[in-house]
Parts: C-alpha cells; sequence; structure tokens
C-alpha cells in the first residue's frame, strides 16, 4: 500500500476518526485505525465496538491496500509534520510515514483482525441542515447528564411533530427544549434518544452548508455528514415527560439583555465557588433586578440591571453554575426570565429565532 495526501486534510481526518478508537479493549487491533487505501481514495475507520467512525477522504493512491495503524501514535506524528504532502507506505508489518525532511517507521497490526464496519438496515431518517443541527446541540448538550445510573439522560430526545423538530435535554436539575421549523422535512415522523456524547462529536465537525442525516435502526444510530459515518447504539428506554414540568404561566417577568445578564452573572459568581446560590430580586416598581450572592466568610456580590419586568415582584435563586450554563446557550440579544414562585422552577426563554427554553430548579434562599 502507498499513497500521498495532504497534511492538513489528514489531519483533520484523524482527529475526527480518532474518537472512535477504543483506550480500554483487551483486543490491540482495536486501539488502531483501519486505512483502505483504492481507486483515488482512502477510507479510515475506528471502532470500540459501540462507537465506529468512517472517513473517506481523496488521495494520489499509488498502490491499493488495507492496513491498521497505531491510532493515537499515527494522530500524534501526522500532527507534528511539516505542512507538506504526507507519504504512507505499508510492507512487512511496517507502515514508513514520511513528510518533507521528517521520516517515520511503525509497526502495523492486521487488518484482517479488524471488525467490518457495520451495515446496518434502517427504518426513519431525518435530515437537517448542518448548521441548525449544530446550533441546536450547542443549545442543549450542557444539560446532558454524566450520571451513567441513568442512562436515559446521558441522551437528547429528539423528535419531529409535524413541521416542527425539537431536542430536549434534563440532568433532572434543569431542562433546555430548542425548536426549530422543519417545513421542508424527509421524514414524517422522528422520535429517539441519542447519546449527547455522539451528537457532540458529529456538531465538532467544521461548520458547512451541507446537511446531518439521521438513520434508526432497532438499536442503532447511523449518522452521516459530508464523507463522514458515525454509528451508535441507541439508548432504550422511556423519556421522562418533561411537559408536565412547563408551566403555563408566571407572576413576573423581566426581559433582560443577554450581554449585560451574562457580564452581571459573570461577575457576581467570582466570589464564591460556581455552585453558589445567586438571587435575582425582580423589582417591578424600578424596572430593575438585582443579583447577589452571598458568601460566607468571603462577603457579598451585588450587581443591578434595568430591565422591562411585568407583573408583580419576585424573588427566585438558583445555582451560578446553571445560570451561566444556560446563558451561554443564547446568541440573540435579549432573554426573559420568567418567575411563578421562590420554590418553584424558573424559565430563561430565548425568543425567535432561537426558539430556546431553560427551565432551572431553584434553591432555597
Amino acid at each position: 500500500m502507498r499513497f500521498t495526501i495532504n497534511k492538513t486534510e489528514l489531519q483533520n481526518a484523524l482527529s475526527v476518526v480518532l474518537k472512535g478508537v477504543s483506550t480500554r479493549s483487551t483486543l490491540p487491533v482495536l486501539s488502531g485505525i483501519l486505512i483502505d487505501a483504492h481507486g483515488d481514495e482512502i477510507v479510515l475507520q475506528s471502532t470500540d465496538l459501540e462507537y465506529s467512525v468512517q472517513y473517506t477522504l481523496a488521495a494520489l493512491v499509488d498502490e491499493p491496500g488495507k492496513t491498521v495503524v497505531p491510532g493515537k501514535l499515527f494522530n500524534d506524528i501526522v500532527k507534528n509534520l511539516a505542512d507538506a504532502a504526507v507519504c504512507v507506505q505499508e510492507a512487512d508489518g511496517e507502515a514508513r510515514i514520511t513528510c518533507d525532511t521528517s521520516s517515520f517507521s511503525v509497526r502495523t497490526l492486521n487488518h484482517e483482525d479488524f471488525p467490518g464496519f457495520p451495515h446496518v438496515e434502517t427504518d426513519q431518517e431525518l435530515t437537517i441542515p448542518f448548521t441548525q443541527f449544530q446550533d441546536m446541540v450547542r443549545r442543549v448538550s450542557r444539560v446532558v447528564s454524566r450520571d451513567e445510573s441513568r442512562a436515559i439522560l446521558t441522551g437528547v430526545l429528539i423528535t419531529l411533530e409535524g413541521d416542527v423538530l425539537r431536542m430536549v435535554a434534563t440532568d433532572s436539575y434543569r431542562l433546555a427544549i430548542t425548536e426549530a421549523p422543519m417545513p421542508e422535512a424527509t421524514a414524517d415522523e422522528f422520535d429517539a434518544v441519542i447519546l449527547g456524547s455522539f451528537l457532540n462529536e458529529i456538531a465538532a465537525l467544521p461548520r458547512n452548508e451541507g446537511e446531518v442525516s439521521l438513520a434508526l435502526a432497532e438499536n442503532q444510530i447511523v449518522a452521516r455528514s459530508g464523507s463522514v459515518v458515525f454509528i451508535n447504539r441507541r439508548i432504550e428506554g422511556n423519556y421522562p415527560n418533561y411537559k408536565q414540568l412547563l408551566p403555563d404561566t408566571y407572576t413576573s417577568r423581566a426581559q433582560m439583555d443577554v450581554a449585560e445578564l451574562a457580564a452581571s452573572v459573570k461577575r457576581a459568581s467570582l466570589l464564591s465557588s460556581s455552585t453558589a446560590p445567586m438571587r435575582f430580586d425582580l423589582n417591578s416598581a424600578s424596572q430593575t433586578t438585582q443579583i447577589t450572592v452571598s458568601a460566607p466568610d468571603v462577603g457579598t456580590a451585588q450587581e443591578t440591571l434595568v430591565c422591562q419586568i411585568e407583573g408583580e415582584d419576585a424573588q427566585i435563586a438558583f445555582n451560578s453554575l446553571y445560570v451561566q450554563d444556560g446563558l451561554s446557550a443564547i446568541s440573540g440579544e435579549s432573554v426573559m426570565l420568567e418567575v411563578q414562585s421562590d420554590m418553584k422552577p424558573g424559565i430563561l426563554r430565548a425568543l425567535e429565532p432561537e426558539n430556546y427554553l431553560y427551565l432551572i430548579m431553584p434553591v432555597r434562599m
């Protein structure tokens, strides 16, 4: 096998494929990346038997062939090469990597031991513009639970109802919902819980004007974006009924500038740990919201924001880190803070075009 390829393109592909390399398996071949060179392209594959990645890219192939190279080592070598053409030649169990004045020789693994890329029969399939998919995942991904004892909460619920695409995530302390119109949807319906970290891997691809397709099999999800294919297991189980948490009304609502609010929250949280309670006092008479953080044995921080308030005066406190996470997902200029009482969830709501709702459970003041 022998091929030549642009260093930057190879490095970008390896950064994606490396995420599928196993770091814990007792099978040495799973720590490698399969390279299949043929025609005018190479195909890179990795798998840990649950998560699989396939990346196809153009190359000048002089001799077709297959081999498995150590994943992390190969990536480290390519990353540190000069910005020039990279030549990879494999023979007699060794891969020779040359670029400019650099040359490396790396022992390879038997490609016949590498698992074949899964061929999955899918039924439901949804196609989403990549930029829209990337923005929606960014808004909800921080809320996904890290507690694997409740596997269903480590996923994002993705549904298509009519012409509305919705993504929902919760860790039981907060809830994020984002919606987008899909007037030209390629599917009649779609309903799946997909691992949040898996969606992040897809959304981490370079921003482009293409599309992402999500296709469902009985127990797997197949995602395609351009020349990249991702396969992962679906999360089994019923997602919590989040709709029952959403209030119909509010007693007070404050409209605030996102940038000003985020800056005030960041300054106030400097005084204490990121999990310190952050109190919001909404005053309708003065049309201001006062943000207060009190840290025992340290002191108190106060910020006052001018805003537009409807309804009664209200007080509520949240985990300050959760507030910062919610605000970081909003790219618009204004946000609504809706309050029912100090012991009921508060809501940060961003309007068109984001259609983003972020519910936070309160903490005792």
